[in-house]
């Protein structure tokens, strides 16, 4: 399995001198596998750059599955290059709603006055599908989804593949509904990323900043690593920056969380553009 960062700033992209090392686009990472499959997660400003490349490598194929509809996790969609390539099957899963297809929602955003182009007028063959309750399989991986505690339906992604377990969750708040002194069936996402070798989470807030954004969907350094620790995962990589926390700010926060974290499991890593995560090898 292969894990690239493409984009990892939270809630509002932040170009500019004070984000080059991090990056400032929005969440988007890549999946590779063995057998040349690409499974994208998210499609915030980062999945723009990524989509050049996958037309420069003549990728005909791509999964995109969304964590939920969030506009920082969705507005790189419409300028996606496979989107516009009619050899392009593109498969975009979501989480499902009682009150309108996936298609209607993410339409929204493909319509005058919002952007010129109406979604019919694609030229890929794009099909949107719900993500199922129960663990599924796509092109050789095996995914399980479930939802997670943010404002809004929001799906945290397991994927299984190559012997690694890879863990997705950039938007997520567990501590709301208590982490420390509970076993893992009453932990939110716990199932998601329970013994995972690689978990990417959300970090958006130092502990001081949270204590005034409680309930807003998102975590603390410090509960992400309280969290990580509580279900087992290895490794732990810190996403979903905040958009007024410069390079210096998330130096820090890195440096916070390999403290917290000490000897007991791989040193935490703070997600960049351009970051090729480091897969360990399996325990299992």
């Amino acid at each position: 399995m292969r894990v690239k960062v493409w984009g990892c700033r939270g809630s509002l992209p932040t170009p500019g001198p004070e984000t080059v090392r991090y990056g400032g686009n929005t969440s988007c990472i890549e999946v590779g596998l063995d057998d040349g499959s690409v499974l994208v997660f998210d499609a915030g400003t980062g999945i723009v750059e990524l989509g050049g490349e996958l037309a420069r490598r003549d990728v005909q194929k791509v999964h995109l599955l969304l964590t939920h509809l969030h506009l920082d996790h969705l507005e790189g969609l419409r300028f996606f290059a496979p989107m516009w390539n009619p050899e392009v099957e593109l498969n975009i899963w979501g989480p499902p709603s009682p009150v309108s297809s996936l298609r209607e929602r993410i339409a929204l955003s493909f319509s005058p006055p919002l952007f010129p182009i109406d979604l019919h007028d694609v030229p890929a063959q794009v099909r949107f599908l719900d993500v199922p309750r129960e663990p599924w399989e796509l092109d050789g991986a095996s995914l399980y989804a479930d939802l997670l505690m943010h404002t809004g339906p929001t799906l945290g992604y397991r994927i299984e593949a190559d012997g690694f377990v890879l863990a997705y969750m950039p938007d997520h708040e567990p501590a709301l509904l208590g982490i420390t002194g509970r076993t893992r069936d009453w932990i939110s996402g716990a199932g998601v990323a329970e013994e995972a070798d690689v978990l990417l989470h959300d970090a958006q807030y130092s502990v001081e900043e949270y204590e005034q954004r409680i309930g807003w969907g998102h975590s603390s350094v410090d509960d992400a690593v309280l969290f990580a620790d509580a279900v087992g995962a290895r490794g732990l990589v810190l996403f979903h920056h905040e958009p007024r926390h410069d390079d210096q700010t998330l130096a820090r926060l890195e440096e916070r969380a390999c403290e917290l974290r000490g000897d007991r499991y791989e040193q935490p890593l703070l997600a960049r553009e351009g970051l090729v995560v480091p897969v360990p090898t399996p325990a299992r």
